[in-house]
């Protein structure tokens, strides 16, 4: 029984951070702990939305995470005519390039 609980217990100690990181995530971490990618890790994906969340809007975010799912609608948005897409697209790399620069 005792040895039970202390599993139990060391088991909670190593999963919580990464269960609080998951449950802070904001659309970018969401959509990149949900993805098929093979790369992925609790670690990355936090450090992706920490610099979302940092770089980019709610409503940017929202969309930068629906090309976790669909890769063909950030390529439908840099080529957009739109001013709106151009302006999200510039903020867009920005963030891509802080990304790489912070998360390795």
């Amino acid at each position: 029984m005792i040895k039970r609980t202390l599993q139990v217990a060391l088991l909670a100690v190593f999963l919580t951070p990464a269960l609080a990181e998951i449950a802070d995530a904001g659309p970018v971490g969401r959509a990149c702990l949900t993805s098929p990618r093979k790369a992925k890790s609790v670690r990355l994906c936090s450090c992706i939305d920490s610099v979302a969340k940092r770089s980019l809007s709610r409503g940017d975010q929202r969309l930068a995470a629906k090309f976790f799912r669909k890769p063909q609608r950030a390529q439908d948005i840099r080529q957009s005519d739109s001013r709106h897409h151009e302006r999200f697209w510039q903020k867009y790399k920005a963030f891509g390039t802080r990304v790489e620069a912070t998360c390795g």
